[in-house]
């Protein structure tokens, strides 16, 4: 029956890249009409609402208040949103990011946010301003969860992790989001690797970022140039603070003249498939993520990857890859070395991880997302 439902969209905290694609991915993937959904109201900041592409059921709303201080957007997202979405006749509202404060019922929240839930990790904080912007995000986000009418998460993993400290939620689903159609390159089928003469490219993208690791990625390929591997190392993504300066330290250590470590600035989004085409071997070596897109973009793009054996990544690369201890520079040396020297490993391993990225596309994450808000939706008008 076609219901001719309202549908509300919360994306006014939505700054990283990974949430702005989850966005436009959701938004782009499929039509909510054949939900019952008549029409859907965004509300988002000027550039992100510019981003998104027009569609005839849907209305931007670009609040003068959301180019304000973090407090103003506070307030506004409390008070004033809750009565602009009844205004324009939201029948649920969809939060974006579990940081919300917006008291909108129902609602679905989507978790995208790890750091503050995976035990350990916010100890590299130490004491720090981050760390306590940290703690008060968690206690946003219990709340933000637990008040939904329903809880999502893009992974199995994060959603064990959280409700371990919210408890157990009354309703969640999980909905892994998708992967751009340009990152599904067919694979090389030549294993470049197997001629010990020829440079073998080793490619990690990520910003620096404590529990990223990059400075134990450098220590590893530089024991295997030691031990006769002809590899080198680009980091894209760039950084800043204190996981930056280690990481310098790091390189300053192991190639002060940098010829075989090259670290690139943040690069556009547009700009990274090429980036995965020249590459020979991807290393993802980060220990705290949620859904990690360069994950799956690597994974897409048919290339052999050695990757962090913690949180949801095994859920996800599963057996497509070769696994190391992100914290052991030694672990992650033997990961690559072990891809580089055996035969017909790097083939093998890029034709699987491809296959298991087929399930990640933002059609099956789209569908998945407008099905759910119609059925709350109902389910508040049923009530």
């Amino acid at each position: 029956m076609y219901t001719e439902l309202i549908v509300g969209v919360d994306a006014s905290r939505n700054h990283s890249g990974g949430a702005k694609g989850h966005l436009i991915g959701t938004l782009t993937g499929a039509d909510p009409r054949l939900y019952g959904i008549k029409s859907v109201h965004l509300w988002a900041y000027q550039s992100l609402s510019d981003a998104v592409p027009e569609r005839p059921w849907l209305t931007k709303h670009v609040p003068p208040i959301l180019g304000k201080s973090l407090i103003h957007q506070a307030w506004w997202q409390y008070h004033s949103l809750p009565r602009e979405a009844k205004a324009s006749g939201c029948e649920v509202m969809f939060n974006t990011d579990a940081g919300s404060v917006c008291p909108f019922q129902p609602s679905v929240t989507l978790s995208q946010d790890m750091l503050s839930y995976e035990p350990g990790e916010i100890n590299r904080f130490g004491i720090s301003l981050a760390r306590l912007r940290l703690e008060l995000l968690r206690l946003i986000q219990n709340n933000s969860l637990k008040t939904a009418s329903r809880a999502m998460f893009l992974t199995k993993h994060a959603a064990t992790v959280i409700q371990n400290v919210t408890g157990p939620l009354e309703s969640h689903v999980v909905v892994p989001h998708g992967i751009d159609d340009r990152f599904r390159q067919n694979p090389e089928t030549m294993d470049r690797t197997q001629d010990s003469r020829a440079e073998v490219k080793i490619l990690y993208i990520s910003n620096a970022a404590l529990y990223k690791h990059q400075w134990n990625v450098v220590r590893a390929v530089s024991s295997l140039r030691d031990s006769g591997v002809n590899a080198s190392l680009l980091l894209v993504g760039g950084g800043q603070g204190r996981a930056q300066r280690i990481l310098d330290r790091e390189i300053a250590l192991c190639d002060p003249k940098r010829t075989f470590v090259k670290q690139e600035p943040f690069v556009k989004h547009n700009e990274i498939a090429c980036y995965l085409a020249k590459a020979d071997l991807f290393v993802f070596a980060s220990s705290c993520e949620n859904l990690p897109i360069t994950l799956l973009e690597a994974m897409a793009s048919g290339l052999p990857i050695a990757c962090s054996d913690r949180g949801p990544m095994p859920e996800v690369l599963q057996d497509g890859g070769i696994y190391f201890n992100p914290e052991d520079s030694s672990s992650v040396a033997a990961a690559i070395e072990s891809i580089i020297v055996t035969p017909g490993l790097k083939s093998q391993i890029a034709l699987r991880a491809k296959e298991l990225s087929n399930q990640y596309s933002w059609q099956r994450c789209a569908k998945e997302t407008w099905d759910i808000l119609s059925d709350c939706a109902k389910q508040a008008r049923a009530a």
